[in-house]
């Protein structure tokens, strides 16, 4: 029998507060019964501290808890085992604990970079690489301007042309993420904020995708020159489902000064009803504001 994550944070609860505390009372749920019937099956005398309604812990009896897990392999009360990896929960003892650790991915960015100088063994030379990272382990004061691209075979194909970069010398190009990548970027975009410098955001022109990218904090969408998206914009490439993100869309347009150059954009979305998936943008694209300002 093993004490459940809740009855662990009973414990645990209680540990903290027998430290301005002799004693904490805890009354006879169903998660202080399973540490009754877990020190009874472990052979910890309960006595007096035990009623019909009440159950009192001390520090006598957690210190023989935290004996008795230790002796079964097991961490200690005090250890938090919530949003630790897997490897690092192993330090603590034999307790995995897969439904409050840190997912494998979580730290995880999907990074494209130029191709590095050297090539690999046995791996034929492309353009760029491709390169699953901790986000922690990215310098963000190395690059000047960071480009989230939403879809995955758009992320795989995209070349960053300087022109569309806002001078971005050194691009840093991410996936913005799905349920196996992407675990991170939210980190990366709060902390790439603090550095007042150009956030692009390259994906499907419809009202989900630029809710998407105000939302990332983007400073800019990458979409193709105006009289371009004119004429390839259509209303299949606008699903009917979107109309949920279109009246917040329709705020941020009316917050717009006159002459915006977004402004014009929001008009083949909202009033004609038009978008433009990024797989049809073509190779031209220029940065168009998110802003209030502007810039």
């Amino acid at each position: 029998m093993k004490l459940s994550s809740r009855a662990r944070h009973l414990l645990r609860d209680a540990d903290h507060a027998l430290r301005n505390s002799s004693r904490v009372e805890k009354r006879r749920s169903k998660v202080a019964n399973e540490v009754v019937a877990w020190c009874q099956a472990h052979d910890i005398e309960l006595g007096p501290r035990l009623s019909h309604a009440r159950l009192q812990l001390d520090p006598e009896l957690l210190a023989r808890i935290d004996e008795t897990l230790a002796a079964l392999g097991e961490p200690a009360i005090a250890a938090e085992l919530s949003g630790l990896t897997t490897a690092e929960q192993a330090h603590l003892g034999n307790r995995e604990e897969k439904g409050v650790r840190e997912k494998p991915r979580d730290r995880r960015v999907l990074a494209s970079f130029p191709a590095a100088a050297e090539r690999r063994p046995g791996l034929a030379g492309r353009p760029r690489d491709f390169l699953d990272l901790d986000w922690r382990d990215l310098d963000l004061d190395a690059f000047d301007v960071l480009v989230q691209v939403e879809n995955l075979d758009g992320f795989y194909a995209f070349a960053p042309p300087p022109a569309a970069l806002a001078n971005g010398a050194c691009p840093l190009v991410l996936y913005r993420g799905d349920r196996h990548y992407g675990g991170a970027f939210a980190r990366v975009a709060e902390a790439w904020a603090e550095r007042a410098r150009p956030h692009l955001y390259l994906g499907d022109f419809d009202a989900k995708g630029v809710s998407i990218a105000l939302a990332s904090r983007a400073t800019h969408l990458l979409l193709p020159p105006f009289e371009d998206l004119v004429e390839r914009a259509n209303a299949a490439h606008l699903p009917p489902e979107q109309q949920r993100y279109q009246p917040a869309l329709r705020d941020h347009a009316a917050c717009l000064p006159i002459g915006h150059p977004l402004a014009e954009y929001l008009v083949i979305l909202l009033r004609e009803q038009r978008g433009l998936r990024q797989q049809w943008f073509g190779d031209s694209l220029q940065g168009v504001p998110l802003g209030e300002s502007g810039l």
